[in-house]
């Protein structure tokens, strides 16, 4: 399962259980807390599409102390 899919599986879960809460500030936050996963869910799709390659940059010289005269 791809990461943009474990967050909407959440946010669906998150989401049912909010139908079934009696209490109106839990489950005004529960569906917040699911808006919150089907946002992660979007942003970890966009995250996929990128191919980034991290490569370590060349060493660089030593620094030669100033000349002194």
């Amino acid at each position: 399962m791809t990461a943009g899919g474990f967050y909407r599986l959440k946010a669906a879960e998150l989401h049912a259980k909010a139908q079934t809460e009696s209490n109106v500030l839990a489950r005004t936050e529960l569906e917040l807390l699911a808006q919150s996963y089907l946002r992660l869910a979007e942003q970890a799709d966009r995250n996929a599409q990128l191919d980034l390659t991290y490569e370590t940059p060349p060493p660089r010289p030593a620094q030669q102390p100033p000349n002194e005269k």
